[in-house]
């Protein structure tokens, strides 16, 4: 059953799984405020049927997700530093708090933000193709937000090396750190590993999926001063001029100021 089909995003309700298929590839499915909206809408309908067990996020056109959507960050109108922030983090929140299992299915590419989208996962099954990366400190910002969410899955030193470095991760490395839980060599191979999980799952409670979920969150990092920081720290960083020329030239010219 569809549930929404949007510019953002397509959605839809099949029994125990809710699938969310991000699908902006022209713009490699970057982040806006619109595609967060759906997400939610998502979420909502899943919550709200009580056969769905499992909500699986996937893309279309070998990218993941991009992070945040450059052309409309570096718009001196457009302000997004001032809601931005905390509107992306309350997504991630929400992916780690809803009574329903969250996984990721990632082939191609993931950046910035999608990172953090992934990392807000409760299981991330990935293709033997996809890296991750933070390029953040390129334009002079942090992935502030991104990074509660990737030190709880991934572990200080994961998240540091990845923020410092902007080097791409392959998905052996990312193994190993415990961003992805299964690799496969395609994503034909998704299928089989979702049946396994939603035959598993669907024997648990949602209420009790979401008892877990918020004892976790008491037992690590995520606490609200956490979030708090995270988003004065994007707001700080992107109302920086030097910041959104950096990006504004990125965006336009592919290229980094210093390249010129």
């Amino acid at each position: 059953m569809e549930l929404t089909t949007t510019p953002a995003v397509r959605a839809s309700l099949d029994g125990e799984v809710c699938t969310a298929v991000l699908d902006r590839p022209g713009e490699q499915n970057s982040i806006t405020g619109d595609l967060l909206a759906d997400l939610h809408r998502v979420l909502d309908a899943a919550e709200a049927d009580p056969r769905c067990r499992v909500v699986v996020l996937r893309a279309t056109g070998g990218v993941f997700c991009s992070g945040m959507d450059l052309a409309s960050a570096a718009d001196p109108g457009a302000r997004p530093a001032e809601r931005g922030g905390a509107e992306f983090l309350g997504v991630l929140r929400r992916l780690t708090e809803t009574p329903r299992v969250v996984v990721a299915q990632v082939d191609g590419r993931v950046t910035g933000g999608g990172v953090g989208i992934v990392a807000a996962c409760d299981l991330v099954h990935a293709t033997v193709r996809t890296q991750f990366s933070l390029p953040e400190a390129l334009w002079g910002l942090l992935p502030a937000c991104v990074t509660p969410f990737l030190i709880r899955r991934s572990g200080f030193q994961a998240a540091y090396s990845m923020t410092l470095t902007t080097t791409a991760v392959d998905v052996d490395r990312a193994q190993r750190w415990n961003l992805v839980d299964e690799a496969v060599s395609r994503a034909e191979e998704f299928e089989p590993l979702l049946r396994r999980l939603v035959f598993r799952v669907g024997k648990v409670d949602p209420v009790t999926v979401g008892d877990v979920k918020r004892y976790f969150r008491r037992m690590w990092i995520v606490t609200d001063e956490v979030e708090r920081t995270a988003v004065a720290e994007f707001r700080r960083l992107l109302d920086s001029a030097t910041v959104r020329e950096r990006m504004a030239a990125f965006v336009t010219e592919q290229r980094f100021p210093w390249e010129r």
